[in-house]
């Protein structure tokens, strides 16, 4: 291979060739040309988006540690804290589904147990292309099988996630996994290294040959040949994962950890040098001590494997054998593979002979950073919706509830374990998922969230929107919103108008966060989500922590029951631009999604929170997707009865059902309690309208449009069980 070529493998473009060789001085070794691959990888470095990260609001009284470490923490009072992140596996999971999602989640639990919380919640957000493409069964079934094996085996549940549909993920399915952890403020461990001398140890499970380059591979396009990686996608051992959690958190009990870091993406190489670079230190390895799977390892396979289920840490010296002992009480190997040095070098030794030596703020702080060229993509002006005023209404709600992007999802999370553990308190399906926190009266609820329509339309709206939804979401089941963590999935940022959107997506975040004390604590970048140059659809996907105080309200709450009064809090639907009825009915798509007003977003989501805790509602959920008519549609299923539903502007009933205006909700309340209710959104001056009452088995709408809710059920939970039986 010649000089060029071996540069170019290892996708290191010229400009960055000159720089590693004026780093260095001199020409790199073969090892050190597929560290400097890796740690300037896309995946590792965040090149192209470290500048404008930096812009996120990342702070607030909840916030004990932010974006930096491996996972971000939060306050959730009495000495406790909940440590999420978020994180991307697409570019595995669509050329190995099962691997690929599997070691999605088995990466994301580390990065959560490294920092000393005990994993209690896995979420998800996943995206395929069209439901009739020919490879999104083979994709779908692969990613859910992974999902739920992983989790299942190791133990935690599975509790909430969303599953989307669109073409533009035909060639980049997206597979973002997200794990929720729960430990004290005084056992929060860091990744920083520190103490020259201290030994320098590995455990877990053997390096093999698996995941070389896999965040090479991850921070580049895919082309007709890319399934051809399957070398690159790591193997996931879940039986070893839970070894190795309940090894590092019997050890985490002693004072014996100066820093931990999981080996991740690029494995022994970005762990420990991101160890070193944070303590300012620098770190030598001995190669010929790393536990192997094949024989004959040379230094460069072993430093840029990602063989799953492995950790680093730096002892305190006088610990190292206490530490010993509990690895191998569990079966877990252990072995001291380095030391912390005063060089601020990364040293690589096997076999007798150096390998690397490079000064560990080339690798970081001097890694390349790109202000890429921005620019607006050029919209399609369409005009809005006409309006077709002979639509049959019970027909357009059958195809919503059957469409793939709001139909029930029921064959994928009934493949996910929620009830181990037995702290799960609410059914799947839910605005959020929620998990009681053991030995308290306390909870938190988790949801993800992102509408890449709206996103791709208007990404800064979009954005908003997102982090809205997911406020949203976490309010409906009567919790405060804390933090969030995202995943932002995009394209080729080299392609000025991917890189404006993301640019405007950092914004929207921001600006959304900021108004709903709602900051980003954690989270991934995932860009070259292309093939043959087409992009995903923007998906900046959002996950959501609040925190519920006292779960006494739960115990009747959740479910419309019969006699209960429906109200709809916000306003009326004005337009159906952007919405799931105009893309299914209407067949197009305007480029004006809806706005986002987040003073009254926080108006509104106030007064409902407030209404939920003082025991007020029987039942509360978000409208978005479909609108106020598959929202209720969607209630009405889960509660097992009917409704009689009026709509008073028959010239605007299409725009009232299916609009997906923002910051509203769908409430029932008992018929004794609306005074109670008044009072409270009258005070806060809140709009809300009467819309009819919870009974019978039929939803009715102005006593002319009747569906039954064996109807409403077959709609909705039919599509995906015929799709993967056919």
């Amino acid at each position: 291979m010649s000089d060029k070529d071996i540069y170019q493998s290892h996708g290191i473009n010229e400009d960055e060739k000159k720089l590693l060789l004026e780093s260095l001085g001199r020409e790199p070794t073969v090892t050190e040309i597929g560290i400097f691959s890796v740690m300037w990888s896309e995946h590792c470095s965040y090149k192209s988006s470290r500048y404008w990260l930096k812009e996120l609001h990342t702070t607030g009284k909840q916030v004990i540690q932010g974006p930096g470490e491996n996972a971000g923490v939060i306050d959730i009072g009495d000495n406790q804290a909940i440590i999420f992140k978020m994180e991307s596996h697409n570019h595995p999971s669509f050329i190995e589904p099962y691997q690929g999602a599997a070691t999605g989640v088995g990466g994301i639990m580390r990065d959560v147990f490294t920092m000393g919380a005990r994993p209690i919640a896995l979420l998800n957000s996943l995206r395929f292309g069209e439901i009739n493409h020919p490879k999104t069964k083979y994709l779908l079934s692969g990613v859910v099988s992974g999902i739920g094996g992983y989790g299942n085996c190791v133990g935690i549940p599975t509790i909430s996630g969303e599953t989307g549909f669109d073409s533009s993920y035909n060639g980049n399915n997206l597979v973002n996994a997200m794990c929720v952890g729960l430990t004290t403020h005084d056992k929060i461990f860091y990744s920083k290294a520190s103490g020259i001398g201290n030994p320098v140890v590995y455990v877990g499970a053997r390096t093999g040959r698996d995941g070389i380059h896999g965040a090479t591979m991850a921070s580049g396009e895919f082309d007709d040949e890319s399934e051809k990686n399957r070398p690159t996608v790591q193997v996931g051992d879940p039986y070893a994962e839970k070894l190795l959690l309940e090894a590092c958190l019997e050890l985490m009990q002693e004072d014996a950890i100066v820093s931990i870091q999981d080996m991740g993406a690029a494995g022994l190489t970005s762990s420990s040098v991101e160890m070193a670079d944070k303590g300012q230190v620098g770190i030598e390895l001995n190669l010929d001590r790393i536990p192997t799977r094949q024989k004959n390892m040379t230094a460069y396979e072993m430093m840029l494997s990602e063989s799953q289920e492995r950790m680093l840490m730096v002892l305190r010296p006088e610990k190292t054998q206490i530490a010993k002992e509990v690895f191998l009480k569990w079966g877990v190997d252990f072995e001291i593979v380095g030391k912390i040095t005063n060089t601020n070098n990364l040293v690589v030794k096997h076999n007798n002979r150096v390998e690397a030596n490079i000064p560990i703020t080339y690798l970081t702080d001097s890694a390349p950073i790109y202000k890429r060229d921005i620019s607006p993509r050029k919209k399609k002006s369409k005009p809005s919706a006409s309006m077709k005023h002979d639509i049959n209404i019970k027909d357009a709600t059958l195809k919503l509830l059957n469409s793939p992007n709001i139909c029930s999802k029921k064959w994928i999370w009934e493949q996910y374990d929620r009830s181990i553990m037995a702290n799960t308190l609410n059914p799947a399906g839910d605005d959020a998922g929620i998990v009681r926190i053991e030995g308290t009266k306390k909870a938190i609820a988790i949801s993800s969230d992102v509408n890449p329509r709206y996103c791709t339309a208007e990404a800064k709206k979009g954005a908003i929107q997102a982090v809205a939804e997911c406020w949203r979401n976490i309010i409906s089941m009567g919790a405060e919103p804390l933090a969030i963590t995202n995943c932002l999935n995009f394209g080729n940022p080299e392609k000025p108008e991917i890189m404006y959107d993301f640019v405007k997506t950092i914004q929207g975040i921001t600006q959304a966060s900021k108004e709903l004390n709602f900051p980003v604590v954690s989270g991934n970048v995932s860009l070259y989500n292309e093939t043959n140059g087409m992009a995903i659809n923007n998906t900046p996907t959002i996950g959501g922590v609040g925190l519920i105080n006292d779960i006494t309200f739960l115990e009747k709450f959740g479910y419309a029951m019969d006699n209960d009064q429906v109200y709809l809090i916000g306003n009326k639907g004005e337009n159906l631009n952007c919405s799931t009825f105009e893309e299914i009915i209407l067949g197009t798509i305007t480029v004006d999604p809806p706005d986002v007003d987040l003073q009254i977003e926080k108006m509104n989501g106030i007064a409902i929170k407030k209404l939920i805790n003082n025991q007020i509602l029987s039942s509360c959920h978000d409208i978005s997707d479909g609108g106020l008519m598959i929202s209720l549609c969607e209630l009405l299923i889960k509660s097992n009865i009917g409704a009689n539903i009026k709509i008073t502007n028959n010239s605007k009933i299409l725009e009232q059902l299916f609009a997906e205006e923002q910051s509203r909700y769908i409430i029932s309340v008992p018929s004794n309690k609306q005074d109670k209710m008044f009072e409270i959104l009258d005070n806060a001056s809140i709009q809300y309208q009467s819309l009819g009452n919870i009974t019978g088995n039929q939803l009715k709408v102005n006593d002319k449009i009747v569906i039954s809710l064996s109807e409403l059920i077959e709609a909705f939970e039919n599509l995906i069980p015929e799709l993967m039986a056919s």
